[in-house]
């Protein structure tokens, strides 16, 4: 039974997960799952992941989510290049470390942004009073403040000249608000050239099959979630962005 990798591309984490199995050419089975019509909820699923998360993999009869871990578990199994998670002691540990600091800084402030630039005026029908608003973005700043100082500093990429884990992780997320009309890139030249960098180290077609979703997904919304859905989203972006 081929690798099946259980993704909602319009999750940061997921994104990670597919970006790198398409470039790896690692073979796997796409199972779709929809997070706004609650898919991840669904028993069926709960069977992969008890966790009722995306991304979950299954790999034959074993399972595993975290998307973390899943990308490390198909670093190991699949050997792919050795700049994605690399043998050098110290280059892996600043990978590890930057795994280990993004998902409750910038995967959290990222996610933030562009639900309340996003999601905050399509459910709620108003925005996001300016104040609490700019209080989100100044998370962001202070976390992109510190990826420049700390793990990009004046290399090209995390670890160096290539291209690691850490930078596609750090990526997907800083795509979010970017979706949402948030340039978090816009006044900082050193960020925008590595963005650019990463991009094109995915690769042009890549990068828009794996995004197309996002971009697009706050214009299918209203047609595509069922009432009792619409009201149970606002009350979990109610306490999301509080």
């Amino acid at each position: 039974m081929a690798l099946q990798l259980y993704l909602d591309l319009v999750s940061p984490p997921c994104r990670a997960v597919y970006i790198f199995a398409q470039k790896n050419n690692i073979p796997f089975e796409l199972k779709p799952v929809d997070l706004m019509q609650g898919q991840q909820m669904g028993e069926d699923f709960g069977k992969v992941n008890l966790l009722q998360k995306v991304p979950a993999m299954k790999d034959g009869d074993f399972t595993l989510a975290e998307s973390t871990a899943i990308l490390l578990y198909l670093t190991r199994k699949f050997k792919t290049p050795d700049h994605w998670y690399p043998s050098d002691l110290h280059k892996r540990a600043r990978v590890d470390e930057y795994l280990s600091w993004q998902h409750t800084t910038v995967r959290v402030h990222a996610s933030k942004v562009y639900a309340a630039k996003g999601l905050v005026p399509l459910f709620l029908g108003h925005p996001l009073p300016p104040e609490k608003l700019d209080e989100r973005i100044g998370d962001l700043n202070g976390d992109l403040k510190l990826f420049e100082a700390k793990f990009l500093q004046d290399r090209p990429f995390v670890t160096g000249k290539e291209v690691s884990l850490a930078d596609l992780v750090a990526f997907v997320d800083l795509m979010q608000p970017f979706a949402a009309g948030h340039d978090a890139f816009e006044g900082r030249p050193k960020m925008a050239a590595w963005r650019g960098r990463v991009e094109k180290a995915i690769g042009e077609d890549l990068f828009q099959e794996s995004h197309k979703q996002l971009f697009s997904h706050k214009s299918r919304l209203a047609d595509h979630i069922p009432p009792e859905g619409k009201e149970q989203m606002k009350q979990h972006i109610l306490k999301y962005v509080e």
